[in-house]
């Protein structure tokens, strides 16, 4: 049930806006342990930061 949130906060992170910056590519996102606590404003924060060194 967490695992589910967790994936459905990851994809509409990405799908509001790291996403649209990127080249058509595969990416595939490894959440730590701590990911599942963590607010949206830090989910965003760091997929933005992470997908911005893609590129």
């Amino acid at each position: 049930m967490a695992r589910n949130r967790l994936r459905r906060r990851l994809r509409e992170v990405l799908r509001r806006g790291p996403l649209l910056t990127l080249p058509p590519v595969d990416l595939v996102v490894r959440a730590k342990r701590t990911a599942y606590a963590a607010s949206f404003a830090v989910l965003r924060a760091e997929l933005t930061e992470a997908t911005a060194r893609i590129a």
